[in-house]
């Protein structure tokens, strides 16, 4: 029996944080080094053709595996103390895994000829998709195995198996780049999704004990269409973003140039690998615990307070060294060629803090599977507002405009969820997370201010500000850790 109330407390929340936020640092670093060799032995037409590989497997993937990974993590989560229900969902969840993974492999390998043409523009890579069928195969079990995981807050297993998956994937993939040049990237990505999928499937079943629970196929049917209903929402949400990304991109195109783009997307690429460490451990360690505890309100009120209050405290201090050393992080992780997107940088990490206040918000319609919102407000709504706000913004004000257009519309969205999950769930932030959050706004605010004159008096006092954050923050979850 897990207790709630321990799992959900302010020491548990940090450790998983900074468990997956480890993960997520260290596979960062290893596709960064998986990147220098790719450079270093295959050059810029290996690393196109790497990139293309990736991408048109990773859309595949995306397709086959029906949006069911959140939608697995969310019953696995709900039912992990019921031994009985738990084997049931089990025995459907692993034919779903089965079938995706299955639906995944035969696509590719069939669609190999078109996804050829369609990538590179010849059939001359034909074969090299209907090798990489076993990649996508395995990498979409390799998920499934990760969502059960998740759904039983296996936390440390889920950790080494990422860990040790994506590092024997290195260095299994790194010599065939060397030895056998472009013809290497295919085996690579084969061995890296095999490592990935075989560490993941070790684990659990080193971890997961469930009892057999023998079902035909009317008794799987409900739960199997109420996760795949649920998992084609999800699927839907995430297309829609893709869909909507690339609208934008098409009118920054039309309006200004590709080179616009290629500034924007540095600076949203830099921005969100500066603080998106946190917003994926959110997302692994979150998202289970609000499913556990969802048909409780009060309990679900609990956690989402702790979460915000945890996140924000975290993000703030990251936003403010992001709005301090913008010019530095830019010469290091791009050229002094991309300068001109500093106050665009800045903006940007305003608005990721805003992110960090909306996130805990939005999981709460998918934990209680409020499908009729969720697609309205994550999917309708959301997406309008980026169209509109980015095409107003940089209509207005160019390049720096999509900046301000991420804190306009955070802010909006912000209150419409808030509104919605208070109307909806009886949700409201207590007084305390009232409290951190317009401290932790106004410091943000106060910092991205004092960088508009760009004199020294405003970095130094920027500087004092930054060191008063980290430590406020600090003392703040110091004291929550002994409650």
């Amino acid at each position: 029996m897990v207790d709630i109330e321990k799992e959900n407390g302010y020491g548990n929340i940090l450790k998983r944080i900074s468990a997956f936020g480890g993960v997520q640092v260290f596979n960062i670093l290893v596709n960064l080094v998986r990147g220098k060799f790719v450079a270093m032995f295959l050059g810029p037409e290996g690393m196109g053709i790497s990139s293309l590989f990736t991408s048109s497997t990773a859309t595949l993937q995306q397709f086959a595996g029906l949006g069911l990974n959140l939608a697995l993590v969310k019953e696995i989560a709900s039912c992990r103390d019921d031994r009985s229900r738990l084997a049931t969902v089990m025995n459907v969840v692993l034919r779903l895994i089965l079938l995706t993974s299955l639906l995944g492999a035969v696509a590719c390998a069939c669609l190999s000829p078109l996804l050829s043409k369609w990538t590179f523009g010849t059939y001359g890579y034909t074969l090299g998709f209907v090798i990489l069928s076993l990649s996508v195969g395995l990498s979409i079990a390799g998920s499934g195995f990760l969502a059960i995981l998740q759904g039983m807050s296996e936390v440390r297993r889920l950790s080494k198996a990422s860990l040790v998956g994506s590092l024997t994937g290195l260095i299994c993939g790194v010599p065939l780049y060397y030895f056998f040049g472009t013809r290497g990237i295919v085996p690579a990505m084969v061995i890296l999704a095999f490592t990935v999928f075989m560490f993941y499937y070790i684990s659990y079943r080193k971890s997961v004990r469930v009892d057999k629970a023998e079902l035909c196929v009317a008794d799987r049917r409900p739960l199997a269409r109420k996760l795949l209903s649920l998992g084609l929402v999800l699927m839907l949400g995430s297309l829609s973003g893709t869909l909507t990304n690339y609208l934008i991109n098409a009118f920054i195109r039309y309006m200004g140039s590709v080179e616009v783009i290629g500034l924007f997307q540095a600076a949203n690429s830099v921005t969100n690998q500066y603080v998106g460490v946190v917003f994926s451990a959110l997302a692994l360690d979150y998202f289970p615990r609000l499913s556990a505890v969802c048909k409780d309100r009060q309990k679900m009120c609990d956690v989402v307070n702790r979460q915000s209050e945890v996140v924000i405290l975290i993000v703030t201090p990251l936003v403010l060294l992001l709005i301090l050393t913008t010019p530095l992080v830019i010469r290091i992780l791009l050229t002094d060629q991309f300068l001109m997107i500093i106050p665009l940088m800045r903006w940007l990490g305003f608005g990721v803090l805003l992110q960090a206040v909306s996130f805990p918000l939005g999981y709460i319609f998918i934990a209680n599977d409020n499908r009729k919102v969720y697609v309205w407000l994550e999917i309708v709504l959301t997406n309008l507002l980026w169209i509109g706000c980015s095409v107003l913004f940089f209509y207005l004000l160019g390049l720096i405009g999509l900046g301000v257009s991420l804190v306009v519309r955070m802010l909006i969205d912000i209150a419409v969820t808030y509104t919605v999950c208070r109307r909806t769930y009886g949700f409201a932030y207590s007084a305390r997370v009232w409290r951190v959050n317009i401290f932790c706004l106004l410091a943000a605010a106060a910092g991205f201010a004092l960088t508009i004159p760009g004199n020294t008096a405003g970095t130094i006092v920027l500087c004092v500000l930054t060191a008063a954050s980290i430590i406020v923050s600090f003392v703040i979850l110091r004291r929550r850790l002994r409650e």
